[in-house]
């Protein structure tokens, strides 16, 4: 255990001015080992009443796997838009540009106890309500609605299963922009993990709502 938090710490106060970082924790890794990647931190900060995300990119090599260390305890609306930013100047290179960089967020494994990260290359993020039918809300309270019916997380994959187990239906996933950080991190390893692993269920991955 002490190795692995040390792992984490030297990650996190590497950049510099020796700044921590409070990494989101959920209980499963997604990717475990990622090689040839540049760091970039996004900062909890605070200016008298308000929170600031202030992002620390001089690390950054086009050409590398991205790996993005946030804190937790930011809210998806500030830190969405400045990922969406950091995404379109890695797509918008020409003359350097690596078709196999991809783009991971860092989490702690609380349960391997490990360094692990998740892939978001190719999500798309709106910073809007969608305009769709079908949609798996995430809201701030750790709720979960389909639609207009709340569902517990326990039990969403039965409820989604049960019903349109006829109509296999695509949904796309839309998260309340006050939602933290760390349970965004947590939603979408839960998404990974569970949903992502029945047939039944179409979900529109390359684009997310933050609204």
């Amino acid at each position: 255990m002490k190795y692995f938090f040390g792992i984490v710490l030297l990650l996190l106060v590497s950049c510099g001015n020796k700044e921590d970082i409070l990494l989101p924790k959920a209980g499963k890794t997604i990717v475990k080992d990622v090689v040839d990647l540049s760091p970039i931190y996004i900062f909890f900060r605070v200016k008298g009443k308000d929170t600031l995300a202030e992002v620390n990119r001089k690390n950054s090599i086009i050409t590398t796997n991205w790996i993005l260390n946030i804190d937790k305890r930011l809210p998806l609306r500030l830190v969405i838009p400045e990922v969406m930013k950091l995404q379109q100047r890695k797509r918008e290179e020409k003359e350097h540009r690596n078709e196999l960089a991809l783009n991971y967020y860092s989490y702690a494994d609380s349960i391997g106890k490990n360094l692990a990260f998740i892939p978001f290359t190719q999500v798309y993020y709106k910073m809007e309500k969608p305009k769709l039918i079908n949609a798996i809300y995430f809201r701030k309270n750790n709720t979960i609605q389909v639609n207009d019916v709340k569902v517990a997380k326990s039990k969403l994959l039965e409820y989604l299963n049960k019903r349109f187990v006829e109509n296999p239906t695509q949904f796309a996933f839309c998260f309340d922009k006050e939602c933290s950080y760390g349970s965004y991190i947590q939603n979408m390893v839960f998404i990974e993990t569970i949903i992502l692993s029945e047939n039944l269920i179409a979900i529109a991955k390359d684009q997310e709502y933050v609204y």
